[in-house]
């Protein structure tokens, strides 16, 4: 399933949230989630921030668990964030043996995310087939724009997906098809970053309170006023770059899932709580057209050394 990561700006957590707010809305059925939760209809072509549901996309994450090893604390430490070829680089949790690290090709997934958005912008035809491999991970894809890095576009998904197909399908569908935002246009994309997050490490946690701030992404379950189940997403980012502490997340994500009535401690002892870790990196366009003159470069130089 899928949802939405990232928020436009910090909240106030005063009870009245905003839907273009923060990093999440409800789910349903789909396999998109936008701005941090999981929502949407029964396609994949449904809008991103305001889906009621059913709970949907709980199979995808069960089959998450079932390749991550069951742990019965969350004492991870913090995550750092550490360069790599001069990229920035976030490794949210430790990996697990079955989830290698994925560091070295992440500013490849980058880079083939903006490849795929200019020519899309530019009705060029795809770009080629990428190196890094092309095994299923949910992911989520995550456009900034100027200094400041806000938010231009969210959208990923809680369902595994072959990395090649999946980062080419949402490059474009947060680009252009978060319906908090307009899409994206030429004039724009060289203000850009992009950041990529791949999701693993998927536990069924406790309680409420058994994850880490900074470590863990969190999906919670919850049924609100009206009976009707519902789930949300914060990425594990979110929490620490909003300054909240775990009720805090607890409380807002709640909200953004549809929860409107009071906020007690029974309604968060209710909470089924899944946590996942993620690999992050970030490639601004500058750093893209740095690598795409050298990748020219070699292959002219190529050239000649053929002839």
């Amino acid at each position: 399933m899928s949802s939405s990561c990232c928020g436009t700006k910090k909240q106030k957590l005063n009870g009245n949230y905003s839907a273009a707010n923060g990093y999440s809305t409800s789910t349903n059925n789909t396999g998109r989630a936008s701005n941090g939760v999981a929502e949407g209809a029964q396609n994949n072509h449904s809008y991103y921030g305001r889906g009621s549901g059913n709970g949907g996309g709980q199979q995808p994450q069960q089959q998450q668990q079932q390749s991550s090893s069951s742990s019965s604390s969350s004492s991870s430490s913090s995550s750092a964030a550490a360069g790599y070829n001069g990229y920035l680089m976030n490794g949210h949790g430790n990996h697990l043996p079955q989830q290698p690290s994925m560091i070295g090709s992440m500013p490849e997934m980058c880079f083939y995310c903006f490849e795929v958005l200019y020519r899309e912008l530019h009705n060029l035809e795809e770009p080629r087939t990428p190196c890094f491999t092309n095994d299923p991970y949910p992911l989520f894809v995550t456009w900034k724009i100027g200094k400041d890095k806000r938010l231009r576009g969210c959208i990923g998904t809680f369902s595994a997906m072959r990395l090649h197909s999946g980062l080419r399908e949402y490059a474009i569908t947060s680009a252009l098809r978060d319906s908090r935002f307009s899409p994206i246009t030429r004039d724009e994309i060289q203000r850009l970053t992009v950041s990529v997050s791949i999701l693993q490490g998927f536990e069924e946690a406790r309680g409420y309170l058994d994850w880490t701030l900074g470590v863990h992404g969190i999906r919670i379950e919850f049924y609100n006023e009206r009976g009707s189940k519902r789930t949300a997403t914060y990425l594990p980012q979110v929490a620490t770059e909003q300054g909240w502490d775990q009720t805090q997340t607890i409380d807002s994500l709640l909200r953004k899932g549809g929860y409107r009535a009071q906020i007690t401690l029974d309604t968060r002892r209710s909470i089924k709580l899944t946590r996942y870790t993620s690999q992050e990196c970030q490639m601004s366009y500058n750093e893209y057209r740095d690598l795409l003159e050298k990748q020219s470069h070699y292959h002219g130089q190529l050239c000649k050394m053929q002839c």
